[in-house]
């Protein structure tokens, strides 16, 4: 019975995930980390006037072409998932939710969240923390787990690292 299959047809996209990227060089040239960062979002904002929480952005899920232009993978998988959960389940990467996100409770601004993990990533060539624990959930709510990217790498300029700090606050409310 086929009416019952599930499955998704995207692009083709040659090239590689942003997350290869970052685990073959490190951190990004700075000029790099805000084009493929405003790439990214250009693509979450379509999603959202659109409706859709891709609720799993992170550098695995970003393909980045040949030519250097930024496609986000696995919107459908996100949009789905969470429709037949009634939007309750838990999705995501642990390292790259927003504290809501442990709770089921994803938001529009739980993507920019991921988005500030993503750029943090992207800056300093590494997470910002390990996987929260179970018992660190509350710290990540209090955004005691992170560490301004400028105090890792002094030549991230003040303004960069702001806006990724802005965009990892842990309340909702105080991201973009």
């Amino acid at each position: 019975k086929h009416d019952e299959i599930f499955f998704i047809v995207m692009e083709y996209v040659p090239g590689e995930t942003l997350e290869a990227v970052i685990a073959r060089e490190g951190s990004l040239p700075l000029a790099r980390a805000i084009d493929y960062t405003c790439q990214i979002c250009n693509a979450i904002d379509y999603a959202h006037r659109h409706g859709i929480i891709h609720r799993d952005l992170r550098p695995g899920n970003v393909l980045i072409t040949e030519d250097d232009l930024v496609k986000v993978a696995d919107f459908g998988t996100s949009r789905f998932l969470a429709l037949a959960a009634h939007g309750t389940t838990i999705i995501g990467s642990p390292p790259y939710m927003a504290p809501e996100q442990f709770h089921g409770k994803a938001v529009f601004a739980s993507d920019l969240y991921s988005l500030g993990v993503s750029m943090y990533q992207m800056l300093v060539g590494e997470l910002p923390y390990r996987t929260p624990a179970p018992s660190e959930i509350d710290k990540l709510k209090t955004g005691e787990l992170v560490t301004p990217p400028r105090l890792r790498k002094p030549a991230i300029p003040k303004a960069v690292s702001d806006i990724v700090l802005k965009a990892m606050a842990p309340d909702p409310t105080g991201r973009y």
